[in-house]
């Protein structure tokens, strides 16, 4: 199972990471007005993912990811904030932009497992 939960966690985050390039509105649309370089940040984050998310795959670069991924998630939790408290993204359920701060949470617990 442990395995399955690895490859799945792979899968997660290279898919979100060519996500940035595929729908970069999407994540652009998420940055808060105070973080610089708007595209910058979004190209940096994606590659970020795709990178973290193939180390995974591999033992010898599995912990180093994870860690990776810990940070990113991190970094990132402003974005989410911005998301759940701008009234930008009012008409998306309260429940789905406050539901994605405590899911950051589980999400760093879920790299943890691979450190």
């Amino acid at each position: 199972m442990s395995n399955l939960s690895l490859y799945i966690q792979a899968v997660v985050y290279i898919t979100a990471g060519l996500n940035h390039f595929i729908s970069p509105k999407t994540y652009l649309a998420l940055m808060p007005p105070y973080i610089p370089a708007h595209n910058l940040m979004v190209v940096v984050s994606g590659i970020a993912e795709i990178v973290l998310g193939i180390g995974l795959l591999f033992p010898a670069t599995r912990s180093l990811s994870a860690w990776g991924l810990i940070l990113l998630l991190i970094a990132i939790f402003p974005a989410n904030i911005h998301m759940a408290t701008s009234s930008r993204f009012a008409k998306l359920p309260a429940w789905i932009r406050w539901g994605r701060l405590p899911l950051q949470g589980l999400l760093i617990w879920w790299a943890y497992q691979y450190t």
